[in-house]
């Protein structure tokens, strides 16, 4: 599949497009085709190890996403998508649902395709909701949803 990646901190120019593994849902797991996704101020702060924040900052950046390089090469929080297969515990998706959510900062949305928990913050997209639409109103609107149910 293809994804945009990054190997070390920096400009955008880091950034660069790349056959990755196509990643496989485990038992938990839906795994989404990514039909649209957004670029956020995380994404940014990540992509640049929070240089403009100060040393301090910096540095406990670095320490969560990594010292030298970042340990996850595919930015990306937010997408809106349709369920590709699912894992053999997952009861509330079926292939073809169209869904929308957040991974948080397990990032990885940059790309064609994501492996998200069943529990984590997806949901159905609402009827007659584009893709574009619904990856855009996933920061607010799933935290909420996630605290309701939390």
């Amino acid at each position: 599949m293809k994804a945009v990646v990054y190997d070390r901190y920096g400009a955008p120019e880091v950034l660069r497009l790349e056959d990755v593994e196509r990643p496989i849902p485990k038992d938990d797991e839906v795994l989404v085709k990514i039909r649209a996704t957004t670029v956020t101020r995380a994404d940014c702060a990540t992509l640049e190890a929070n240089r403009r924040s100060g040393l301090a900052v910096m540095l406990i950046s670095r320490f969560i996403s990594g010292l030298r390089r970042p340990r996850q090469r595919i930015l990306g929080t937010e997408l809106a998508g349709e369920v590709e297969a699912v894992g053999a515990a997952v009861s509330e998706f079926a292939v073809g649902d169209h869904v929308f959510g957040s991974s948080g900062f397990r990032f990885g949305a940059h790309a064609e395709f994501i492996c998200m928990r069943e529990s984590a913050r997806i949901a159905h997209m609402p009827a007659g909701m584009s893709f574009e639409e619904a990856a855009a109103v996933c920061d607010g609107g799933l935290n909420a949803l996630w605290c309701l149910r939390g």
